[in-house]
């Protein structure tokens, strides 16, 4: 997604040091180049990796393109979204196919394993801009859709019949998002209002039991990803660190970035521990070695 607020920098060593098990002492992850500088444009996002490990981001070289990149760092075009369309988030399902939200003209793309050939899958008029997406187990699709002009957005769910379903309405400004591993919670981030929420999520994708998970003093929110711990790992963008909390919100380790503007981040590599964050300033991908593997994290 792409920020057009500036947020302000103060310090949040209140919270950091406030919570349980905590150590403000602890050493700092710290991530390196994975791509040159500026292979992407400063609207790279949507981080995801295949079966093969390859991976991918929106916008490389040039707006409106899809990204691949192999395990050395090397990127080229995968495909040209038609009809003038921007991607941002991608998601692969279990069965290898690539979903990506384009936030221009309200659809979700499916490109099929093996492919290059983006299908719309949905095309909602009612939403404002798709931003994230997930996609759990069974197929079903659940959709960030900040307004940011007016601070605000919805939540979307598109079930594996392709129905297309509000969840909730007059949210925050909704972005990133993410299913833990078991599958029974929902976490959504508002990037103004810096806030995480967690829902769990009934049998049939329905949400329920919404309680507030953390808030934050400053800085914005952007994409989210789990590990197979259930930990979830926060870009903070603006801030340049991604935050990696527990599912009882301590907070394990905190991952200085090179740039400054992180807008996702996703799992890859051999065994699925290396973090690949998307940076927007800097038009690049960053790495680092997570402490886990990614939750959906998977090899052919």
């Amino acid at each position: 997604m792409r920020f057009s607020i500036n947020f302000p920098k103060r310090p949040i060593f209140f919270f950091l040091c406030s919570l349980p098990l905590v150590s403000c002492g602890t050493q700092q992850l710290k991530s390196s180049d994975f791509t040159e500088a500026f292979a992407f444009t400063k609207g790279i996002e949507g981080p995801a990796v295949d079966g093969k490990g390859n991976l991918y981001a929106v916008n490389f070289k040039e707006e409106g393109t899809i990204g691949i990149v192999n395990a050395k760092g090397k990127g080229r075009i995968f495909l040209k979204l038609p009809n003038n369309s921007l991607g941002n988030g991608i998601r692969f399902d279990r069965a290898g196919n690539m979903f990506v939200a384009d936030y221009v003209s309200h659809t979700v793309y499916k490109v099929p394993k093996g492919t290059n050939t983006p299908l719309v899958w949905v095309r909602e008029p009612k939403m404002n801009q798709p931003n994230d997406l997930v996609v759990v187990a069974d197929g079903t699709l659940y959709l960030s859709d900040p307004d940011w002009k007016n601070k605000n957005g919805k939540l979307w769910m598109v079930d594996p019949e392709k129905k297309v379903i509000l969840l909730e309405d007059n949210m925050g400004t909704t972005n990133g998002l993410e299913v833990d591993p078991s599958g029974k919670f929902l976490y959504v981030n508002e990037s103004v209002q810096r806030t995480i929420w967690r829902y769990q999520i009934r049998e049939n994708g329905r949400l329920f039991d919404k309680t507030r998970f953390m808030t934050f003093p400053d800085f914005g929110l952007d994409g989210m990803r789990c590990d197979e711990k259930g930990n979830l790992y926060i870009t903070r963008h603006g801030k340049g660190t991604v935050l990696i909390v527990s599912p009882d919100k301590e907070i394990i380790k905190e991952v200085e970035l090179k740039g400054k503007k992180p807008s996702n981040i996703t799992f890859g590599g051999k065994n699925g521990r290396t973090c690949y964050v998307t940076m927007a300033d800097r038009g690049c991908f960053e790495q680092f070695r997570a402490p886990y593997k990614g939750a959906y994290f998977r090899k052919e």
